[in-house]
């Protein structure tokens, strides 16, 4: 561990970036440029005291998941983030799993998105990070760990996971999970993430492994849905799609027509948040 390096390294993509970039408010006026050490140690979900320490070479040595949360509060590319893994004593990610590293191009879209839901997703059905608005209409999906953290595992695991979708949609909604996932299979190959999650699914559904074998391909989603949310109901959305190049991860954009009850059920979902509107 370079702790000089990491240091100086920390202290100068924190000065390079400002409010806006990460979509915070730039607020009171700044008596330096750049963001604050609580601004980033709060976007990496961590106590400001360990990043400051981190800043003053005097912190321990980060784990790959905490390095990993740097690089995505810093907007690092990733050979920024392959270089913050380096200078800090850890192996960088391996190409399969990087893929988890939100691409910072679709952060500065997602960091713009506030009055409407919005989340980045991985090629594994993954959400790596998601607004307000998406936390309260489909749940904070920041605690799973291992195959749990594919929506596609909780879709065929967990029969929780279906009550967002309408029993009448449930079906087809099943089908473009494994065709999804048959998209990232080919690409990925049998022996990655992708190939671990279809044979973990084979032996824990039969109707995944019914779907499976249909070979149904796309990498797209329902243009028109309607999501059940546990207190306002069913909410009829528009579902715009942004890919990054590689098709490894894609931002999804929720919206309601204007003028409809489905556009103030968002509209009071963000007043609310993910309260308990029985509580409110």
């Amino acid at each position: 561990m370079d702790r000089a390096a990491l240091a100086d390294f920390l202290r100068r993509r924190r000065d390079a970036l400002r409010p806006e970039d990460v979509g915070l408010p730039e607020g009171a006026r700044r008596r330096a440029p750049g963001l604050r050490r609580e601004e980033v140690a709060a976007l990496a979900v961590m106590s400001t005291d360990y990043y400051t320490r981190l800043e003053q070479q005097r912190g321990p040595q980060p784990s790959e998941q905490m390095l990993a949360s740097l690089a995505r509060a810093l907007r690092l590319s990733s050979d920024e983030r392959d270089y913050l893994f380096q200078v800090a004593g850890q192996n960088p990610p391996a190409p399969m799993s990087a893929a988890t590293h939100v691409a910072p191009a679709l952060l500065r879209v997602l960091d713009r998105l506030s009055d409407t839901p919005a989340l980045i997703l991985s090629n594994l059905g993954e959400t790596l990070v998601q607004n307000r608005m998406a936390e309260a209409l489909f749940g904070d999906k920041s605690g799973y760990t291992g195959l749990a953290r594919s929506e596609t595992y909780r879709w065929f695991t967990d029969p929780s996971e279906r009550l967002r979708y309408p029993e009448n949609d449930r079906d087809r909604q099943s089908r473009a999970q494994v065709a999804n996932l048959r998209a990232a299979y080919g690409s990925m190959g049998p022996h990655s993430p992708a190939g671990d999650l279809v044979r973990a699914l084979q032996k824990a559904s039969t109707e995944f492994a019914a779907l499976w074998e249909r070979h149904e391909v796309a990498k797209r989603f329902e243009d028109h849905k309607t999501l059940v949310h546990p207190e306002l109901g069913p909410i009829e959305v528009d579902c715009q799609v942004l890919f990054t190049e590689d098709q490894s991860q894609a931002l999804l954009v929720l919206t309601a027509a204007p003028n409809t009850e489905d556009h103030e059920k968002l509209r009071l979902l963000g007043v609310v948040g993910h309260h308990r509107f029985a509580e409110t």
